[in-house]
């Protein structure tokens, strides 16, 4: 995401700073900073002409990349201002598609964000309290949403172009399939995870990659991976796949310490329900 792209979309300081994992009093002086050189260079925001997409796609995309995102992670909607950001993201990337058919990178966009939103309705019990993946009814997911993000993966794919968003994608219908037919698909989520982190080396990237090479059987080389990270250990994912690592590895205390910083870190209460009651057994979120 870039600097000023939260702000356009309306959020705020603290928001945009842990997509950067930086403090908000730091993101708030860079912003001010930012709009300060806007001002004084004369530059005024619009809408860029349909000829000029393709040349600022990645900014457009990683903007409504992080839009969604901001609303993915308040699925128990707890701050007013995000309501109806998730839909208006979708719109976003299915308006970039149409005006950019020939751009697979938005294409993959709008199937990542699509198989995430088909879910939303099974990430919370009645209660409020988080279900993690492979705890959810599948008969919640919408069949639809899930039609059309295949849909737009496969014509992606004809492009032959690879990249982040299309990887993300085909992640995100890896973990549907697994979850709706039962099987193992560990292996193939792990050299999806690598193409991933080729593309986008971000520390959440990082963080699911050491997640998924656990999954597949290798723990003490996801903690080596995990560890490897740098700075994040204020970022609550991280604390949150070190449970979950430490608990296949076989050290259950270890877990048990490493979720309750992991809830700690956390501003949700179901999510912080369900890593006191051991919930990282289950898996990590999605």
């Amino acid at each position: 995401m870039s600097l000023l792209s939260g702000a356009v979309l309306g959020l705020d300081a603290a928001r945009i700073a842990a997509s950067f994992l930086v403090a908000p009093a730091s993101m708030g002086q860079r912003l001010v900073r930012a709009k300060r050189r806007i001002r004084d260079a004369g530059i005024a925001f619009a809408i860029p002409e349909a000829a000029d997409i393709p040349e600022r796609l990645s900014a457009v995309l990683s903007a409504i990349y992080a839009a969604y995102g901001a609303a993915w992670d308040d699925v128990a909607g707890a701050d007013p201002r995000l309501v109806g950001l998730a839909d208006e993201a979708i719109w976003l990337a299915r308006l970039t598609a149409r005006l950019a058919p020939d751009q697979p990178e938005a294409l993959g966009l709008l199937a990542m964000m699509l198989h995430c939103e088909a879910r939303r309705t099974a990430r919370r019990g009645t209660d409020g309290a988080f279900i993690a993946l492979r705890r959810q009814d599948v008969a919640l997911w919408s069949r639809d949403m899930i039609v059309e993000a295949e849909a737009s993966l496969r014509a992606a794919a004809r492009a032959a172009r690879p990249g982040r968003f299309q990887t993300e994608a085909a992640i995100q219908s890896l973990h549907a399939q697994q979850r709706m037919t039962g099987e193992r698909l560990h292996a193939p989520l792990l050299l999806l995870y690598d193409v991933l982190a080729r593309f986008a080396p971000t520390t959440g990237v990082l963080v699911s990659r050491a997640v998924t090479l656990a999954e597949n059987g290798d723990a003490d080389a996801a903690l080596s991976q995990l560890d490897a990270i740098s700075g994040a250990e204020t970022y609550q994912p991280w604390w949150a796949a070190r449970a979950r690592i430490l608990w296949l590895s076989g050290q259950a205390a270890a877990a048990r310490e490493a979720a309750w910083r992991a809830a700690g870190l956390s501003s949700d209460p179901g999510v912080r329900r369900f890593l006191l009651a051991e919930g990282y057994q289950d898996g990590p979120r999605q």
